[in-house]
């Protein structure tokens, strides 16, 4: 069951998807099966991220992504895919990764809900 959201916040979150792209859970799926080279960022709290989190995954929280992410990924090609929840916070933060000037980033649509809800692998390490 998805939380419910204030109207502001949905605001923001679709302005935002008007500037990114979205991919889907099975697209990311598909590619992890593949061994594809991309990093694969969890955006969510760390208390979220220490419960399960997808497999391969880092962790770069929404509220330090933009502090931190030159650090981990200097390179402003990187195939980049983000996810939290639901696809609300990924997005919001892949906007703000393409304001910094990242060409190649995507928002899991859906996030770790939906992955969950197909029964796809988890990973608590």
């Amino acid at each position: 069951m998805s939380p419910k959201h204030s109207p502001r916040f949905l605001e923001i979150v679709e302005d935002s998807k008007r500037r990114i792209r979205e991919t889907t859970v099975d697209y990311v799926r598909l590619k992890l099966d593949k061994h594809e080279n991309f990093l694969l960022v969890d955006v969510r709290e760390e208390s979220e991220w220490t419960k399960d989190h997808l497999p391969g995954a880092i962790h770069l929280g929404k509220g330090i992504i933009e502090r931190d992410i030159e650090e981990r990924v200097p390179d402003l090609n990187a195939q980049i895919v983000l996810y939290c929840g639901g696809g609300f916070r990924s997005a919001l933060a892949a906007d703000s990764l393409r304001k910094m000037g990242y060409r190649n980033v995507l928002s899991m649509d859906g996030g770790i809900r939906e992955w969950r809800e197909k029964g796809f692998p988890l990973s608590r390490e």
